[in-house]
C-alpha cells in the first residue's frame, strides 16, 4: 500500500498549486495485492492447525513426517505469498509510469464512493494509520466532492444558504449519496424536501466510518465550528440528523465541542437519530464472541483472526461507545466489557429518535429478535435492561414494517422530520444519564 498523505479536491479549491492529487485507483490496487500477499499466510496456519491435530494423534513415530510436511508447507504458501508480493510491486509500477488514476477520482462518484466507503468501514482505521489515499477524512459534500471551508467556496456551492442549517451524517460504510436510498430519483432527499417545504439549507458529511466514534466526533466537531464560523450568512439554528452510526457520531461530536467550549453547539436545536444503535448493536457483539472463540483454535485461527481485524468505528457499535475512554488503553478483545462512560444530551436541543422493525408490530417475536436486521428498538429508543438514555417518549417515532437502511429515506420518517423540524419558537432537551454499565 501506498504510504502517502491523504488529500480530497475541494470545490472551489481546484486552482491552488502545491496539492498532491490523491491517486485512489494507485490505493485500490495496493490494498488488493497486500491483501492477496497475506492470504496465503492465512490458509498456512489454518492448514498447520489442522495438521497439528492429526499428528498429535499419530504420537513420536510421525515426528520426522511432519518435520517434514510443516517445512514443505511453508516454504510452498511462503512462495505464493512473495509471488503476490512482488506482482503487486510490478503493478504498483506499472500504475504509476502511465500515471493511471490521476484523472479519475473515485471517491467522488456514486459507486466508486460506495466501495471505498465500504473499505473505510471495515478497516479504515488501518487506511487511516497508514496514510492511504483511500482514508475519507471528515468533509462536507457537494456532488461528491469535497468543499473548502472558507466563506466564499461555502457561497459557490450554497448560493441560496439560510441560517437554518439541517446537517446529516451517514452510518457505517455510508456515503451522502446514501440519503436517496429507494427514492424516485437521486435528488429525493430528506433535505431537499426540508429545503423546499420549511426554507433549511441541506448539509451532508461524509467521514471514515472505521475510525472510532470519538475520533470522528472529534473531527466532526471541528469541521462544524468551522462551516459555522464560515457560513455565508449568521448561521440561526443547527439540527443533526444521524443515520445509525451517525446518530453516535452526532452525539459524540455534541459533548466533545461542547466540552472543548466551541461555539457551534450553542445553535443546536434538533438532534434526530435514525436506528441509532445507542446501547449497541448485535451483530457486532456476536462478532466480537465468534472472534474470540475461533481465534482460540488452531483450525479457526484464520477465521478468528480476520474478525479481530474489523475495523474501530464496528467495534465501538458494540456498546455504542462515544468517548475515548471506552477504548483507550484498553484490550479491544477482551470478551467482558469494562465500565462505559454516559454521556449527558446537549441540554438546548430537543432530542428525536426513530426505531424500525420488519414486522408490523414491534412486540411480535420476530420483531422483538431482528428488530431493523441490524439495530434492536431498545437499542434505537435507548431503553435497555441494563442502560437507559433519558428520550422522552413524545419525542420517538416507530416505523414497522421497515428495514434498516429504509430508514434514509422514508415517507412516514420524512412526515416526522418535518413536524419535528418546524420552526416553534422554543423548545430543548434535557437529561443527566443514570449511571450504568456496559453489558458483557
Amino acid at each position: 500500500m501506498t504510504g502517502t498523505d491523504s488529500t480530497s479536491t475541494c470545490v472551489g479549491d481546484e486552482g491552488k498549486t502545491g496539492e498532491r492529487r490523491p491517486n485512489e485507483v494507485r490505493a485500490l490496487s495496493a490494498l488488493g495485492f497486500e491483501e492477496l500477499r497475506g492470504f496465503p499466510g492465512a490458509i498456512r496456519d489454518m492448514h498447520l492447525g489442522i495438521a497439528e491435530r492429526a499428528f498429535r494423534g499419530v504420537g513420536p513415530a510421525g515426528h520426522p513426517v511432519r518435520v517434514i510436511h510443516d517445512g514443505l508447507s511453508r516454504r510452498a504458501y511462503d512462495a505464493i505469498g512473495s509471488g503476490a508480493a512482488r506482482l503487486g510491486r510490478a503493478a504498483d509500477g506499472a500504475i504509476e509510469r502511465r500515471g493511471i488514476g490521476q484523472e479519475i477520482l473515485l471517491s467522488s462518484t456514486r459507486p466508486g464512493s460506495a466501495v471505498i466507503a465500504a473499505l473505510n468501514g471495515l478497516i479504515g482505521d488501518r487506511l487511516e494509520r497508514s496514510g492511504s489515499d483511500l482514508h475519507q477524512p471528515a468533509s462536507v459534500r457537494v456532488d461528491g466532492k469535497a468543499v473548502a471551508l472558507d466563506t466564499d467556496s461555502l457561497h459557490a456551492v450554497f448560493p441560496d444558504a439560510t441560517a437554518r442549517l439541517v446537517v446529516f451524517l451517514h452510518g457505517l460504510m455510508g456515503t451522502e449519496f446514501y440519503w436517496d436510498w429507494g427514492g424516485a430519483h437521486p435528488g429525493d432527499t430528506y433535505g431537499a424536501r426540508l429545503a423546499s417545504d420549511l426554507g433549511r439549507t441541506p448539509v451532508y458529511l461524509r467521514y471514515n466510518t472505521g475510525l472510532h466514534v470519538s475520533e470522528n466526533g472529534l473531527s466532526v466537531a471541528a469541521l462544524l465550528e468551522q462551516l459555522v464560523g464560515a457560513w455565508p450568512v449568521e448561521v440561526q439554528e443547527v439540527s443533526l440528523v444521524g443515520h445509525s452510526m451517525g446518530g453516535l457520531i452526532a452525539r459524540s461530536a455534541c459533548h466533545q465541542a461542547s466540552e472543548s467550549g466551541q461555539r457551534w453547539t450553542e445553535r443546536v436545536r434538533h438532534m434526530v437519530s435514525l436506528g441509532t444503535p445507542h446501547l449497541g448493536a448485535p451483530l457486532e457483539q456476536g462478532a466480537h464472541v465468534a472472534a474470540e472463540a475461533l481465534y482460540a483454535l488452531p483450525e479457526t485461527r484464520m477465521l478468528g483472526a480476520f474478525l479481530r481485524r474489523r475495523s474501530a468505528g464496528i467495534r465501538d457499535l458494540r456498546h455504542g461507545s462515544l468517548v475515548d475512554e471506552d477504548w483507550r488503553g484498553r484490550d479491544p478483545d477482551a470478551l467482558r466489557a469494562a465500565a462505559c462512560k454516559e454521556v449527558p444530551l446537549l441540554q438546548q436541543a430537543t432530542h428525536y429518535f426513530v426505531s424500525a422493525t420488519i414486522t408490523r408490530s414491534p412486540s411480535h417475536p420476530l420483531g422483538r429478535l431482528l428488530g431493523d436486521i441490524l439495530v434492536l428498538t431498545p437499542s434505537a429508543t435507548g431503553r435497555g435492561r441494563t442502560r437507559r438514555i433519558p428520550f422522552k417518549d413524545e419525542h420517538g417515532h416507530h416505523v414497522s414494517p421497515a428495514h434498516h437502511l429504509a430508514l434514509l429515506n422514508h415517507p412516514e420518517v420524512y412526515e416526522r422530520l418535518r413536524g419535528w423540524l418546524k420552526p416553534t419558537g422554543g423548545g430543548a432537551g434535557s437529561g443527566a444519564f443514570v449511571g450504568a454499565r456496559c453489558a458483557p
